[in-house]
C-alpha cells in the first residue's frame, strides 16, 4: 500500500533528508587517495550520530542478503554497482566510488547516493557519471501530479540508452516513508503512461544505476551483498528522495553543489 504524506510529514522527511545530504558530502570531502572505505563510513557514522539521527542500513536484512548489513553507508568502487560494504581497501588514484547513504530522524527516513572520481578522473568515467545525474534530474523532472510510474522509468531509461550504458533490470528506486524501502517500486526504464499515477504526498527513491559497457548483465560477489557488473566495466550509481507535490517535485536530500 502507498501512504501518501501530510505535508508536515514531508517537512519532517526533509529534516532526515537533510542529515543524509550532510553526511554525503562529508564522505566526499573525506575521500582521498590513501582512505579506507571502512574511514568513509566511520565519518558518516560520526554525522548521524551528531544529528541524532539512526541509520536503516545498518542491520538492514532482506531476503537475499546472507548477514545483515554491518555499515551504515554502502560503498560501491569501480565494477561495484551498488551496496558494497565498506571494508579496509584504501582508495586508489582514478577510482570511480559510489555512496549511498540513509537516515532515520523523528520516524522518517531520508536515502540518496552520489558517485564521484577519487583523484584523476577518466574521461569515460566523467561521461558516465554525468549520465546518470542527468537521467535522475529527467527522472526527478517527470515526478509531477498525473503522471505514472511508468513515466519516471521512461525519463531514466531513455536517458541512459540514448548514452549507450546498462541498467539493471530488477534492481531500482522505491517509496519511502516511515520505512527507507515502501511501495511503489520505482524501475529505471519502463513505458510512459503505465503505472501508479503519481498523487499529492507520494514520496519515492529515485537511483539511476548506470553499467559502462552497456550490458545488463551483473552478479552478487562472494560477500553477498556486492553487486558487480559481469565483465568488470565500471557503474555508477545515484540517488535523491523526492517528495510528489502540487507545486511540482521536492527534492528532500539536496546537498552542496560540489555533490
Amino acid at each position: 500500500m502507498v501512504e501518501l504524506k501530510t505535508d508536515t510529514s514531508i517537512d519532517a522527511m526533509y529534516e532526515a533528508g537533510q542529515v543524509v545530504g550532510q553526511a554525503l558530502t562529508a564522505v566526499r570531502e573525506a575521500a582521498d587517495v590513501g582512505v579506507s572505505l571502512q574511514e568513509l563510513d566511520e565519518v558518516a557514522r560520526g554525522v548521524l550520530r551528531e544529528a541524532g539521527a539512526t541509520s536503516p542500513f545498518l542491520g538492514y536484512r532482506p531476503s537475499f542478503a546472507p548477514v545483515p548489513f554491518p555499515a551504515v553507508v554502502c560503498t560501491s568502487v569501480n565494477d561495484a554497482i551498488v551496496h558494497g560494504i565498506p571494508t579496509g581497501y584504501r582508495l586508489r588514484d582514478g577510482d570511480l566510488v559510489s555512496i549511498d547513504c540513509g537516515a532515520e530522524l523523528g520516524g522518517w527516513a531520508g536515502d540518496s547516493a552520489v558517485s564521484f572520481v577519487v583523484g584523476e578522473p577518466r574521461p569515460a568515467d566523467v561521461r558516465l557519471i554525468e549520465t546518470a545525474e542527468r537521467a535522475l534530474a529527467a527522472g526527478i523532472e517527470a515526478a509531477v501530479v498525473g503522471n505514472r510510474i511508468g513515466d519516471i522509468a521512461h525519463a531514466i531509461g531513455s536517458v541512459c540508452r540514448a548514452a549507450g550504458y546498462g541498467i539493471m533490470d530488477d534492481f531500482g528506486g522505491h517509496g519511502i516513508g516511515r520505512r527507507m524501502h515502501e511501495d511503489p517500486p520505482v524501475p529505471n526504464e519502463g513505458r510512459p503512461g503505465r503505472g501508479l499515477p503519481l498523487r499529492h504526498g507520494m514520496a519515492l527513491a529515485i537511483e539511476p544505476m548506470l553499467i559502462g559497457s552497456g550490458r545488463d548483465d551483473y552478479h552478487a560477489a562472494a560477500d553477498g551483498w556486492t553487486l558487480r557488473t559481469n565483465d568488470g566495466s565500471r557503474a555508477a550509481h545515484v540517488e535523491h528522495t523526492v517528495a510528489i507535490t502540487d507545486g511540482g517535485p521536492r527534492v528532500l536530500t539536496e546537498r552542496n553543489s560540489k555533490n
